[in-house]
């Protein structure tokens, strides 16, 4: 039960990686490089009549629980039948392992009462006798290699799923930090436009991104300890459960092989009954790890779809409840209607005191340049005129129109002026510039990169390792299972070859 439960709870600690982290705001890098970038392209209509059954041919296998029909409905942790499919690879694992604890414990109990009420047979076969030590042999070495293997795999596993991990915890660094840039840049916008006088919308749309933002900051905090507390938990409990079970085989089967060499029969027996345990506890674990290996691969084929088909529904939508495209679209104009207005605000001030035909404006002076606003009123992509300038150089070059502190010159743009202006436009920049990633968080294409890469990276070193763990678990059992028979049948010809030679 303990070894069951060890390898459960790594179960669990693979669907909270994959799942519980996807609802919970992990970033992607959002490449500024590239000025002005249209957002609108991250938030295309989605097809809602389109419907997209993932990993459609890998789930498709038997049901043992729905009168042996087969499972056609693609990965849904959501649906009974997918849960009740997979359960089933296990299932004949689980049946191996209970006939093999009833029946070797019945045939024991049989051999002792007929040894009991009717003694030894002295029969002896020199041919046995060779044939079992042979095969005694041949699984002691089998049950070690199969040990070896099962250590090396498990290493494997928690190394994959350490490095899975610490890319996850990379991405919600990553966002963190992006999270934080961009509340600051908010309380700043906030600021502005109370000492500029801009629309009362313009303050009510900041802190509905605000608000948003908080939400999903202190969402990604919750599910981040959660899920590092699960993997921690689940991650040892298995290391635990393999390094038992590869531990305690190869002394019990070193031991028993030993003993029936000896011919210690009261120590034999003692590890014929420890051995008939494990066996069936290990046959159990090889299971558990087949159902683990099959959800593994299952998920990463299932994840890899979803992310290839972003416009069709499909049943990982209920898992990550990515939000509608009518309120992506609500979020993203509401950014970009604060970038819009804060640009025509410094416009505005350049325009009308500085280029405007005013008393203190000296003639002679040129023109200061205006800014570049990204958006038309409209809000769509607005391309930069020729004398404009852009936000990377705005500050730049405004900085060629502002004298000195101890300058006099008239017209131009005094030092405060130029801070003030430069400080809108870093704010307006930085709204801008983390329009995009506002929208990959909310709309989960974050979601659909980061599981490509997870899939492209780490989900084959999980399925390669995986399958070497339960396919060395069933060698181990199979080998310590032939070699408890085979103790028996020596131990046996080897009594009663003492027998005849005494006599």
């Amino acid at each position: 039960m303990l070894i069951f439960t060890s390898s459960h709870s790594f179960l669990i600690f693979f669907f909270t990686i994959f799942l519980l982290y996807s609802t919970s705001g992990i970033s992607i890098h959002v490449h500024s490089s590239h000025l002005p970038v249209d957002v609108e392209e991250l938030v295309e209509d989605s097809k809602a009549n389109t419907t997209l059954v993932l990993a459609r041919e890998r789930t498709r296998r038997i049901d043992i629980f729905n009168h042996f029909e087969y499972y056609n409905g693609g990965w849904n942790i959501s649906n009974h039948g997918y849960i009740m499919s997979v359960v089933s690879t296990a299932i004949p694992f689980f049946v191996v392992a209970a006939i093999w604890f009833v029946v070797f414990g019945i045939l024991n109990i049989l051999c002792m009462c007929y040894h009991c009420c009717y003694g030894d047979p002295y029969g002896h076969s020199q041919l046995a006798y060779y044939v079992s030590l042979i095969f005694l042999i041949l699984c002691t070495i089998a049950t070690i290699g199969g040990c070896i293997l099962l250590y090396s795999s498990e290493q494997k596993v928690h190394g994959t799923t350490s490095n899975t991990m610490k890319y996850v915890v990379s991405q919600v660094e990553f966002t963190n930090e992006n999270l934080k840039n961009v509340s600051n840049y908010l309380d700043s916008a906030k600021k502005i436009s109370i000492e500029l006088g801009l629309p009362r919308d313009i303050d009510k749309g900041i802190h509905s991104v605000q608000k948003k933002i908080m939400v999903t900051s202190n969402d990604l905090s919750k599910k981040t300890r959660n899920t590092s507390k699960m993997l921690h938990n689940g991650s040892e409990g298995m290391r635990l459960a393999l390094i038992t079970v590869a531990i305690s085989m190869v002394i019990v089967s070193i031991l028993g092989f030993l003993t029936t060499i000896l011919g210690l029969k009261c120590i034999l027996y003692s590890l014929v009954v420890a051995g008939w345990i494990l066996v069936a506890g290990t046959f159990i674990l090889s299971g558990a790890f087949v159902l683990l290996h099959n959800v593994i691969g299952d998920t990463c084929v299932a994840m890899d779809e979803w992310a290839l088909n972003p416009t069709t529904h499909t049943a990982m939508d209920e898992t990550i409840p990515c939000m509608k495209n009518e309120r992506v679209r609500e979020t993203l104009l509401q950014s970009k209607s604060i970038v819009f207005h804060l640009v025509n605000s410094i416009n505005d001030i350049i325009s009308n005191d500085l280029n405007g035909n005013t008393i203190s404006h000296n003639q002679s002076a040129p023109n200061v340049p205006l800014l570049c606003n990204p958006f038309n009123s409209d809000f769509t992509i607005r391309h930069c005129a020729a004398e404009e300038v852009a936000f990377e150089n705005a500050s730049e070059v405004w900085k060629s129109y502002t004298p000195s502190e101890n300058d006099n010159m008239i017209g131009l743009m005094t030092p405060s002026l130029y801070r003030q202006l430069t400080t809108i436009v870093n704010v307006s920049y930085g709204l801008y510039h983390y329009g995009p990633f506002l929208v990959d968080l909310i709309d989960c294409t974050f979601v659909r990169k980061m599981f490509i890469d997870i899939n492209n990276n780490y989900c084959p070193g999980l399925n390669k390792y995986t399958k070497h763990i339960y396919w060395a678990l069933v060698v181990v059992s199979v080998a310590v299972m032939l070699s408890l028979i085979f103790w028996i049948v020596y131990e046996r010809h080897l009594h009663h070859r003492h027998y005849i030679i005494l006599s």
